[in-house]
């Protein structure tokens, strides 16, 4: 495998902050979304950024957090090396994330789980201990962009 670039692929539930953990790794990021009348707009084909991190070419793709963009999740994970979930800890465990979680635990891939709007009152990161005792799980804020390189970071180091 040629670790000089690597495909990581970004899962997560509808607003868990997908494309603002993107867009904070890569401010130049591409979004392909919808707008739908008073409700923020929803990536409902992918996001796209990419970054170098220790002379290796970093590709991230987000995912469509609904549940009836499933197939363009299967197209997105095609040649990926590695993959991330990033988790809103101001709500439950969601059986997106949960179901995410469980396959790629049985993948093989490396996976993480990055645990998103920390910076909120209403966060609770023990939430998601269920799917995230086993695995990498650092508290982020996507929107700020606070702790998310240095995530990215380690967990690039801890598996590639």
């Amino acid at each position: 495998m040629d670790r000089s670039r690597l495909k990581i692929v970004i899962f997560g539930a509808y607003n868990a902050g997908k494309s603002s953990f993107i867009q904070a790794i890569d401010p130049e990021s591409h979004h392909v979304e919808a707008h739908n009348g008073d409700t923020p707009p929803t990536t409902v084909g992918l996001d796209f950024g990419r970054t170098v991190i220790n002379n290796r070419k970093i590709y991230l793709f987000g995912t469509p957090g609904q549940e009836r963009f499933e197939f363009v999740r299967g197209i997105l994970t095609r040649g990926m090396d590695g993959a991330i979930v990033v988790a809103d800890t101001t709500h439950e465990l969601d059986g997106l994330t949960e179901e995410t979680c469980h396959a790629l635990s049985t993948s093989g891939y490396p996976y993480a789980v990055f645990l998103n709007k920390c910076d909120h009152p209403d966060s609770r990161p023990e939430r998601y201990h269920m799917v995230t005792k086993s695995v990498f799980s650092p508290e982020i804020s996507a929107v700020t962009g606070s702790n998310t390189t240095e995530a990215l970071h380690k967990f690039l180091d801890m598996y590639f």
